[in-house]
């Protein structure tokens, strides 16, 4: 009987049945009617104890999980109830979610009919990646007289794994890929350049290369029609990931670095679809990842494996060390995407050598963060003196952002400045940017 509990409707005739016997010393018929209320709800209380406990009855709860929990994303848990009692139960469910949520008053309440089984969604956001530990369930049932709650502990511990957002990544690949993205974002290019791998012919358009335009064709429809060729393909496209301290910042709960490996694995499984091959490449103050550019099949799972098992750092970023092992791992010309965040522009011009010695080897593109709620807060109102300076702070802060971003343009470069929402939409289009015009 130990998950017998007392309900709140018990509590209150009992209270009810005592005022009742303390009238009764005054009034004769209190007394009385005390005594038949105590003798019916002892009657009433055996008859709920005896339905609620019967061990012909029971109700069994099972926690549904995504075998993969995406980091950042709204995931859908299920739990299916089924009662074998004849009679309505009202259930409150009490989920025993992984402490990462800090939620201590997790809670459902609903009303299981007679042998029903039914089933409930709730949903949960993880920002950090790794394992997320769930408990029991436990079950408070009680029927409809309301005087006894049972505590039914049901389902098994679970282990979900959160990994970088798949979902993300499936959403960007469709609107990567298709000839016409419906969605706002991503962004088609027109090429510029060209190769020499033939697609097809087309009419002609403004802005077309008339160095494509296919003569015979011409003639023969009596309209321009030039050359279209593809992407050139095979090409090693590169992730560089700090995990320094840096990348430690927040945004809506999540880290920089969880931003940058969610963006990551959208980048990658791009280039993988574009038959380029793809590579990734993380470190601190020492090398974490070194995944060689690759388009095997298996090239973007060993990817997905090794960046949910990256964990950030409190030490600064060796570029000395980064430059190394592009040296040893990188043979011919690649893209490098670096994702990194530098915090002062003095910060930028320390690591400003070695970027400007990689650019010569290799097409980088650096991406670093703009803090939205400074931006925000650069432009909020006035209401004192003290505003009057964090306001001064925070544009000279946004400022630095700016000119840290003309510095590397300065040296011919590839930049992107954005915010943590926006990181894998202005990195992709970047790419297919520069994918187009034929730069790498």
């Amino acid at each position: 009987m130990k998950g017998l509990y007392l309900s709140n409707r018990f509590y209150w005739v009992f209270s009810s049945i005592i005022s009742l016997f303390f009238m009764g010393y005054g009034i004769r018929l209190c007394f009385e009617i005390a005594l038949f209320i105590l003798t019916l709800l002892m009657v009433l209380f055996i008859i709920d104890l005896v339905l609620l406990f019967l061990p012909r009855f029971q109700i069994k709860a099972q926690r549904e999980i995504p075998e993969l929990l995406n980091l950042g994303e709204v995931n859908p848990i299920k739990i299916r109830l089924t009662s074998t009692y004849p009679f309505k139960l009202m259930v409150q469910i009490i989920d025993e979610i992984p402490f990462q949520f800090q939620d201590r008053n997790f809670e459902l309440s609903t009303i299981l009919g007679a042998h029903e089984t039914a089933s409930f969604d709730y949903e949960l956001a993880p920002f950090e990646r790794g394992e997320y530990h769930f408990g029991f369930l436990n079950l408070f049932i009680h029927s409809p007289l309301e005087l006894v709650k049972r505590r039914v502990q049901t389902g098994e511990p679970q282990i979900g794994k959160v990994f970088p957002s798949v979902s993300q990544m499936k959403k960007y690949e469709i609107l990567a890929l298709a000839r016409i993205s419906t969605l706002d974002g991503v962004k088609k290019i027109r090429r510029i350049g060209h190769n020499y791998e033939f697609d097809q012919i087309k009419n002609y358009v403004i802005g077309d290369d008339t160095r494509s335009i296919n003569w015979k064709a011409t003639g023969k429809r009596n309209q321009l029609m030039v050359n279209q060729y593809q992407d050139e393909r095979s090409q090693a496209i590169y992730v560089y990931i700090d995990k320094s301290r840096s990348m430690e910042m927040r945004f809506n709960n999540m880290r920089y670095l969880d931003y940058a490996v969610n963006s990551a694995l959208v980048m990658l499984n791009i280039a993988l679809k574009k038959h380029d091959r793809a590579g990734l490449v993380t470190f601190s103050n020492k090398v974490g990842a070194s995944i060689k550019a690759d388009r095997s099949k298996i090239q973007l799972k060993r990817i997905l494996e090794q960046l949910y098992r990256e964990k950030p750092s409190d030490k600064e970023a060796n570029y000395d060390l980064m430059m190394r092992i592009t040296r040893k791992m990188l043979n011919g010309r690649s893209l490098i995407l670096l994702y990194t965040n530098f915090e002062s522009i003095h910060s930028l011009e320390r690591q400003l050598p070695y970027l400007k010695r990689l650019n010569k080897m290799h097409m980088i593109v650096v991406i670093f963060f703009e803090d939205q709620e400074i931006e925000d807060f650069s432009h909020s109102e006035i209401t004192d003196e003290v505003s009057i300076y964090q306001r001064i702070l925070a544009g000279k802060y946004v400022s630095n952002k700016r000119k840290m971003q003309n510095i590397l343009a300065k040296h011919r470069i590839q930049t992107i400045l954005t915010t943590p929402d926006n990181l894998s939409i202005d990195s992709l289009n970047k790419y297919l940017e520069l994918k187009a015009r034929g730069l790498i």
